[in-house]
């Protein structure tokens, strides 16, 4: 999922409940008079309550609090009945017969049935909505086809017969219990979203919420809105805190102030390295768990020729000082990056991080860069090169990530000319989408505890290969690894290794950091569920004491 700041996965989806202890009274500020409201921060402004649509971590976080699928991620990481009464699977692995809990209803009182979640798989594979997670159902049958146009969207496997949802897969998928925990996946009622039309989720009262709350107050632009428990959710009698007040604070050190003012009960301080330093010794810090890789991608498409140019793309990696960028961007909290896959993804069949397993062999050498560098200009014709680096104006990160690189690239390989393009964090996104740079620096967080989460990313067409290269081999292995070697861990390993040395083989992409997390957590404040997959911050069990 795109983000700067997405919590992403562990080995076995791992997720953190975090619990404290007791703050002391003054020391940040008044504890709110109000103990039924929460108050948290998001860093930038959330973009859609869509759930076909959405693509970005923070709309995430409010529609996966506001919506409720068949299962739930627990505090372990697991995935626990929610709106299923049973989910049974098929000893091929290739059919899933889901029977619903009765009585189920949305936020307005009406019933949810299971044809809304028939529909909303089909919507999110139908050609008319253009969703950009349309791949996440590949493996459903038909429905590569149906996204391709090249078949009907009731041909779909997902059908249901009264209280029943059946799903028939083409291949077994080992991450598909996950995927009835994603928020993408959520149940849409039909009727609701055409008499919305384009209008549907688009502000708070154009949609309807199967989960924990209710969103109200957000007219599509705003920057503050709430969260509201939604009394028509099933389990409504285990949600204890009546409402969530949400603002968008873009400033980090601005949002770190106002939860020492007791305005906010969580704040990440690892945005910038003064920020984590000036607070890491503080009482109430929590570690994130987090499975992020940040990384470059090159436009490939010949929009700008030297990015085209294999020997340019590989004098650029060679060229970067994954270390030297981590200590500085982050203070050497997070982890350079050895490949594609974060640390804390998954592990292998033999109990390995599959990050460590896969490691192609990224490297810093000066020397090779400017030696790569020049045969690249030689081969174009040219003496010198220039280029534009895309990144987030509202993520300190980005500009620091893109300041330092700016500076080394030059250093390293003489006859750059590195320019910066620095946007807000949406249109970052659809600068990204469009082709809209030469290059890009990107975040993504798994959405589920495999391989594939990555790996799909790049694969020739995919939607999320915004450089639009293709990479025969890579595609090729991550394909055998979800279809071929399905359920067969140790040969999918191998498969993911394959790609991801095709892809250094290549110089497709650039992988820069593991990202990690610090917060600062009120301790009076206990429930939030941390997810390393899907939502962030479930705040469904947060309470204050």
């Amino acid at each position: 999922m795109e983000k700067w700041q997405k919590v992403t996965i562990g080995a076995v989806a791992a997720a953190v409940v975090v619990v404290g202890g007791t703050r002391a009274a003054g020391l940040w500020g008044a504890k709110s008079a109000n103990s039924d409201t929460l108050s948290f921060q998001l860093p930038t402004p959330i973009q859609t309550l869509d759930i076909s649509k959405n693509t970005d971590t923070y709309s995430g976080t409010i529609i996966g609090n506001s919506g409720s699928n068949l299962m739930r991620v627990d505090a372990k990481g697991k995935p626990k009945l929610e709106l299923a009464k049973s989910v049974k699977v098929s000893d091929d692995g290739l059919t899933y017969t889901v029977v619903l809990k009765s009585g189920l209803k949305y936020s307005d009182g009406s019933s949810l049935t299971a044809k809304d979640f028939v529909y909303s798989w089909q919507r999110i594979v139908n050609p008319k909505t253009a969703s950009q997670y349309a791949y996440l159902a590949s493996g459903v049958k038909n429905a590569d086809k149906i996204a391709a146009g090249k078949a009907n969207v009731d041909t779909l496997g997902v059908t249901s017969k009264g209280n029943t949802i059946t799903f028939e897969l083409e291949r077994p998928m080992p991450q598909f219990e996950y995927l009835l925990t994603f928020g993408n996946f959520m149940p849409q009622k039909e009727s609701y979203v055409e008499k919305e039309g384009k209008k549907y989720a688009t502000t708070a009262a154009t949609a309807l919420y199967s989960g924990p709350y209710k969103v109200e107050g957000w007219s599509g632009t705003n920057n503050k809105f709430k969260l509201v428990k939604n009394d028509n959710y099933w389990d409504a009698k285990n949600v204890k805190t009546k409402q969530i007040d949400i603002q968008i604070v873009q400033k980090p050190d601005t949002a770190v102030q106002l939860y020492k003012q007791g305005k906010i009960d969580r704040v990440s301080i690892a945005n910038t390295p003064e920020l984590y330093n000036a607070n890491k010794n503080n009482k109430d810090v929590v570690k994130a768990p987090e499975a992020t890789t940040a990384y470059i991608e090159y436009n490939q498409t010949g929009k700008n020729k030297f990015l085209a140019n294999a020997k340019i793309r590989e004098a650029l990696n060679l060229a970067t000082n994954r270390k030297e960028l981590t200590q500085q961007v982050t203070a050497g909290i997070s982890t350079p990056a050895t490949g594609l896959a974060p640390e804390g993804l998954a592990k292998t069949s033999s109990d390995e991080d599959l990050a460590k397993y896969v490691a192609p062999g990224y490297k810093f050498d000066a020397a090779a860069a400017k030696k790569a560098f020049q045969e690249g200009l030689k081969e174009l014709g040219e003496t010198q090169a220039t280029v534009t680096i895309t990144s987030d104006a509202d993520s300190p990160a980005g500009k620091t990530t893109v300041d330092y690189l700016q500076g080394s690239w030059e250093k390293t390989l003489p006859g750059l000319k590195v320019n910066q393009k620095l946007v807000p964090f949406q249109q970052r996104l659809k600068d990204s989408q469009t082709q809209n740079f030469d290059i890009v620096v990107s975040l993504w967080g798994g959405d589920y505890p495999e391989g594939s989460t990555f790996y799909d990313l790049f694969k020739d067409g995919a939607s999320y290969n915004n450089g639009q290269f293709k990479n025969a081999a890579y595609t090729a292995a991550v394909n055998k690894a979800e279809t071929t070697d399905a359920l067969k861990d140790s040969a999918r390993d191998t498969d993911y290794k394959a790609a991801e040395a095709a892809l250094l083989k290549d110089n497709n992409i650039n992988p820069l950091y593991f990202r990690s997390g610090y917060s600062l957590q009120n301790p009076d404040v206990t429930g939030i569920i941390v997810n390393t997959t899907g939502v962030q911050y479930d705040w469904k069990s947060a309470v204050r004491k």
